[in-house]
């Protein structure tokens, strides 16, 4: 092995930037699936919401759909920011953050009882820990 200070360093390779965030989006989409199938058909909490006029359960597509809606619009925000502002990272992070904030909104304000309002947050904040760190470049 070449240990002198003159030896070429190779960086580990790392994955490339698209492939990486299809893979950031589809797990915080697996991410909180896998949290939906602990607290329904596991836990058996009924997980509803008030949409509407009524109330429905929030079933597992909505659950994918949704967080798979979330991950693909941070994407394309991430994008834009990337080719018009520096430190894109950090202001997407920021704005990143600031919507998950508000998003926790939405069942604080519609869901039916508190497991129902307790699993929504957290699946909420799940598919926010996945993207927040994993979309960026880093």
């Amino acid at each position: 092995m070449n240990t002198s200070p003159n030896a070429p360093v190779h960086p580990a390779p790392s994955m490339n930037t698209p492939v990486r965030r299809i893979l950031t989006v589809i797990g915080a989409s697996a991410a909180a699936l896998a949290g939906w199938v602990l607290a329904v058909p596991v836990a058996g909490i009924a997980l509803t919401a008030r949409m509407g006029g009524g109330a429905e359960q929030v079933g597992p597509a909505a659950v994918v759909v949704a967080s798979l809606v979330a991950g693909l619009a941070g994407w394309a925000l991430l994008a834009v920011l990337e080719r018009f502002v520096s430190r894109a990272g950090r202001l997407w992070t920021i704005v990143a953050l600031a919507v998950l904030a508000l998003s926790l909104l939405g069942p604080l304000g519609s869901a039916v009882g508190a497991a129902s309002t307790l699993v929504l947050v957290l699946l909420h904040l799940i598919v926010g820990a996945v993207l927040v760190p994993g979309l960026p470049r880093r």
